[in-house]
């Protein structure tokens, strides 16, 4: 398989998970691919493989500057197993404040957003899940 028939792959690959979080976040489907981390763990494969072939055409890996990191995106491999990384991280934080929100009991409708969010642009969707977290955890607490 080409890197863009992975790309394919692996992007077609969590988009039913993070429909699944975001409109059925309680189906008993769904909750076993989060407790499992099904999809996260298929992605850390093909990170593994993709990684690893990038270091052997490359050579090492120097995260020591801007200039350095972005020469490492040159190499269609380790571009793929960037992107595969971002999602499959994503996608675990995502996992994650839904197993939080179990406690929390944050309504779904507000809990679209950050997931969207995490989604669309991780650390956002993250940033706005904590807000509502901090938010109802005060709520709690005052009660």
């Amino acid at each position: 398989m080409t890197p863009s028939e992975v790309f394919s792959i692996a992007n077609m690959t969590v988009m039913p998970m993070w429909l699944l979080m975001i409109i059925l976040p309680k189906w008993k489907a769904t909750r076993f691919l989060i407790d499992f981390k099904v999809i996260p763990l298929a992605l850390s494969v093909i990170y593994a493989i993709y990684i690893i072939q990038a270091i052997q055409i490359g050579g090492g890996m120097d995260f020591g500057s801007l200039s350095s990191v972005m020469a490492l995106f040159t190499e269609e491999n380790a571009v793929l197993a960037g992107w595969v990384h971002y999602l499959a991280f994503d996608l675990l934080v995502g996992m994650w404040m839904l197993n939080q929100n179990k406690e929390l009991g944050i309504h779904q409708i507000l809990m679209a957003p950050c997931l969207l969010g995490t989604f669309m642009a991780g650390p956002i969707g993250f940033l706005l899940f904590m807000i509502l977290r901090t938010a109802k955890k005060k709520q709690v607490w005052t009660s």
